[in-house]
């Protein structure tokens, strides 16, 4: 698990967990989904981190 913050002007305004996850291409990385709050407004985040060459080789048949 990863502990992602979300900062405005170095003041913190939200954070999130993102958990791993293998997606649908094969590739390994860190994925969360959650909602948060500046000022008044509320906005839906995502957060999506892919390990770079972690997606397998395909075999050649």
């Amino acid at each position: 698990m990863i502990t992602v913050e979300f900062k405005q002007d170095a003041q913190l305004i939200g954070i999130m967990t993102a958990d791993p996850k293998e997606f649908k291409t094969g590739s390994k990385g860190f994925y969360s989904m959650g909602k948060i709050s500046i000022g008044e407004k509320r906005y839906q985040v995502q957060v999506q981190m892919v390990e770079i060459g972690s997606k397998p080789k395909e075999q050649k048949a």
